[in-house]
């Protein structure tokens, strides 16, 4: 676990990053963390009737599809930016600001608790999932998306590889390292039922993810995520042309009539309150 000035400054760099994002987020980075959505409200149970959280709900997209099903969703964040565009988005859903680590909820007060790719960029995941755990009811899920490893991810593979062999992959050393990511399926897992769940679960769902070209996909990386945006701002921009042009080249197998089609891929670990 990370030392308390570890997590603020996580904290701080997550905070800033997701209120830039937040007026393109779901014009850009969503278009592919929406993919997963139904997929992740499966893996909760949720339905007509359930009692819902969405911890960092960023914009609400998941926390909407699950009110399209009858469900009955809250979303939290801590951005303000982001529950701006969700209230004006999907009115009639509630948002309330806050954080995930320390949800201002009672005991028991859900029947799901989800969050679509929020608890690797929470600084302490631990304390989310310990409290998702307080605030389900018994025999409540909580069910939570992570990206699967880059090379089952086409889209960031390109920009891994392209960045190594044309850019500076060590540019943007100075962001804080993650507060506790998973590297695998595995470790979701364990931290699932080192917080008090049972019946844990974890499946890989595949999707593709279409952009015109490599310039599109490096714009919707750059607008609307955290890390690897940071990585792309610090590229000396002289060699931003090389890098894009080397995703060009190296996704003309993912190129088809409509531009391309890129494979990503998202693992979706769950759990039940005993």
């Amino acid at each position: 676990m990370t030392d308390e000035v570890d997590s603020e400054a996580i904290r701080a760099f997550e905070h800033s990053r997701w209120q830039r994002a937040a007026p393109v987020y779901a014009a850009s980075f969503a278009t592919a963390t929406r993919l997963f959505g139904d997929a992740l409200l499966d893996a909760a149970g949720v339905r007509v009737g359930t009692r819902m959280l969405d911890l960092a709900c960023g914009p609400g997209i998941v926390t909407a599809i699950a009110a399209t099903r009858g469900a009955i969703p809250r979303g939290l964040d801590f951005s303000s930016a982001m529950l701006a565009v969700a209230r004006a988005s999907h009115q009639g859903v509630e948002f309330v600001e806050g954080d995930a680590e320390a949800p201002p909820f009672p005991d028991g007060a859900f029947d799901a608790v989800v969050s679509n790719f929020g608890i690797h960029h929470v600084p302490r995941p631990a304390l989310a999932l310990t409290a998702a755990h307080r605030v389900l009811r018994a025999g409540g899920r909580v069910a939570f998306s992570f990206w699967a490893e880059p090379t089952k991810n086409v889209a960031w593979k390109l920009l891994f590889d392209a960045v190594r062999r044309c850019g500076d992959p060590r540019a943007a050393s100075a962001a804080p390292p993650p507060g506790g990511g998973f590297a695998t399926a595995q470790d979701c897992l364990d931290a699932l039922s080192a917080a008090g769940f049972a019946d844990v679960r974890a499946q890989l769902e595949q999707r593709i993810w279409r952009h015109a070209d490599g310039a599109g996909l490096v714009a919707a990386l750059r607008a609307g995520t955290a890390r690897m945006a940071a990585m792309i701002e610090a590229q000396p921009p002289d060699l931003l042309p090389a890098i894009i042009a080397d995703i060009e080249a190296n996704a003309a197998a993912f190129r088809d009539a409509n531009g391309l089609a890129l494979p990503v891929a998202a693992v979706i670990a769950s759990g039940a309150k005993g």
